[in-house]
């Protein structure tokens, strides 16, 4: 686990220059985490994670964005390697690759998530944020942990499927206003989530309405504004 208060630190690992610098300037506009290298080899990779488990002043290596096909082997057999040397650095795969086999295969080795390229940047904050919320609750103090403890820690990862949606949403822009929320320190509005994604007002209104009704999010009037208060909405956890 990060430092207390530090952020993740993220390495990015893809031999397209231009994918890799994609992702780390997605990371970059997630509060909470922080890019401390680029890769395109698994060799580099792997000196990379190994290095910065051994420095101990700049703290490990805690999230790694893996693509699966690299020029000189296969991003699951990187993770065996990491698994085998005692190193628990977590892995989110972000690929091309639909193989069943292939994902089955990442799965079992203990790949956090699976990302199939191409992706939206809500698809993507949507992942990270969970990722993170997961670390949030697995950093909770004591030895043991109750079945809630645990139950949430597996849900903040593998999320239930969402029942089927009302005509006109989509499950990829949900997700970014879901991962809006869960990101927000305070109550946001329909304007102001509607600003931050790109949506117009109406839009962003439909997707927090739907997720207030779910019961997943709150939602009250916010008072001091000119004329009918606003509404504001609050991820419920």
């Amino acid at each position: 686990m990060t430092g207390a208060g530090g952020p993740v630190r993220v390495l990015v690992v893809d031999d397209d220059p231009v994918a890799a610098e994609a992702h780390a300037a997605y990371i970059a506009r997630i509060d909470g985490c922080a890019v401390v290298g680029v890769a395109g080899t698994l060799a580099a990779a792997a000196h990379a994670i190994r290095r910065a488990a051994e420095m101990g002043d700049a703290g490990p290596i805690d999230l790694v964005l893996l693509d699966l096909t690299l020029p000189d082997g296969h991003g699951v057999d990187l993770v065996r390697r990491l698994r085998a040397a005692g190193l628990g650095v977590d892995i989110i795969a972000i690929t091309a690759v639909r193989d069943l086999e292939v994902v089955r295969a990442a799965l079992s080795v203990g790949i956090a998530q699976y990302l199939i390229k191409p992706f939206s940047f809500a698809t993507f904050r949507a992942k990270i944020e969970a990722y993170l919320d997961y670390r949030r609750r697995s950093s909770v103090t004591g030895a043991f942990a109750d079945q809630a403890e645990v139950d949430g820690m597996l849900a903040s990862l593998r999320p239930a499927s969402p029942a089927a949606l009302p005509k006109g949403l989509t499950a990829e822009t949900l997700a970014g206003v879901v991962a809006e929320l869960r990101a927000a320190a305070e109550a946001r509005s329909a304007a102001e989530v509607a600003e931050s994604l790109g949506l117009s007002r109406v839009t962003a209104r439909r997707y927090l309405e739907h997720l207030a009704n779910a019961g997943r999010a709150g939602r009250a009037p916010r008072y001091g504004t000119p004329g009918r208060p606003e509404l504001e909405y609050r991820w419920l956890n």
